[in-house]
């Protein structure tokens, strides 16, 4: 993130001004709530055909980790935006869409610590859309502390939580926070090492599809001497293969390369791996439809993140393309050596 991106954090989704009509009912929504009186937390949607409930898309994640990026993205893609709603009021928004007639199809909501007062209330919001039928899920965006503290202390501003503590005790703090959360999340995005081109070309290879299709998959090389991702829901080592960083002659080269790739597949139990690991993630996939789940990153790792990891990566992209799943590949540590 640059510090661009940081600064951006701190200011609210610019969305709102482009819909200033559904802007002002929430407004006069919460000041009825602020005067005492009771606001409708249900989705009150008699006579509404269901194709009219806006499909909602809630943010969430650590400060610093690019919420305001995701939410512009979405934002430029056509959805409608707010930012900081307190949790209790989203089935309200959800129900002010679904009185516009078809005009706000899309809604994403950023939820985050600065509503901290109001985020108990959040489970129970989201019990209540789905006791609704309503299409929502949740995008987390993750980083690690390193980073964290760099971006805070690159534009000079406090954590929102750190209080008379440091910026990592606020870190802390967040994380225990947004604990639950982010295992409920259906998109979670590592933003350590991307920047803010990099972030949005991830929103737009999940959102900018006109039809959602059942299960996107991202294939992700890494190398373990760099960490693992925090955001991969399944791991492959592929330690157990020679290394080509110890040909002379393929050293210089990555796993995109054909002769490095030939070279990997050529030796035992490649072939094999990749044919069984195949089978294996169909099976899962399976599984993951039926549970609901869209998005699914799947970590492929070697020493370096450089040959093996790369080379297997490229071929199992292709095969799940090939089945017809929409596959994004991501080499997140190719060109650090």
């Amino acid at each position: 993130m640059t510090e661009h991106e940081q600064r951006a954090e701190e200011r609210p989704a610019q969305g709102q001004a482009a819909h200033k009509e559904a802007g002002d009912d929430l407004a006069r929504q919460q000041a009825v709530q602020e005067n005492g009186a009771q606001v409708s937390t249900g989705i009150e949607t008699a006579g509404v055909p269901e194709a009219a409930i806006p499909e909602l898309v809630i943010i969430s994640g650590m400060s610093g980790a690019g919420r305001s990026t995701a939410a512009k993205c979405l934002e430029d893609l056509g959805w409608f935006v707010v930012d900081n709603l307190p949790p209790a009021l989203i089935p309200t928004m959800v129900e002010l869409g679904a009185r516009s007639q078809g005009n706000v199809a899309r809604i994403a909501v950023v939820v985050d610590v600065r509503g901290r007062r109001f985020f108990d209330n959040l489970r129970e919001s989201l019990a209540d859309l789905e006791a609704k039928n309503v299409t929502r899920r949740i995008v987390f965006l993750e980083s690690s502390d390193e980073a964290l503290v760099r971006r805070f202390e690159s534009v000079r501003r406090p954590h929102p939580l750190q209080g008379d503590g440091r910026i990592v005790d606020g870190i802390a703090a967040e994380r225990e926070l947004l604990r639950e959360l982010r295992g409920d999340a259906d998109l979670v995005i590592d933003t350590s090492s991307l920047n803010v081109h990099e972030l949005r070309a991830k929103m737009d290879a999940q959102f900018a599809g006109e039809e959602e299709p059942e299960l996107r998959a991202t294939v992700m090389s890494f190398g373990f001497k760099y960490g693992l991702p925090v955001d991969a829901d399944l791991v492959a080592d592929m330690r157990f293969l020679p290394n080509p960083h110890w040909v002379p002659e393929l050293r210089p080269y990555t796993g995109i390369n054909e002769e490095v790739a030939a070279y990997v597949f050529n030796q035992p139990g490649a072939k094999e791996f990749l044919d069984r690991y195949a089978e294996l993630l169909r099976l899962i996939a399976a599984g993951y439809r039926r549970e609901g789940k869209r998005y699914v990153t799947i970590a492929i790792g070697c020493t370096g993140g450089k040959h093996r990891s790369v080379a297997v990566s490229e071929k199992l992209a292709a095969r799940l393309a090939a089945e017809g799943v929409e596959t994004v590949v991501v080499h997140r540590d190719m060109g650090r050596e």
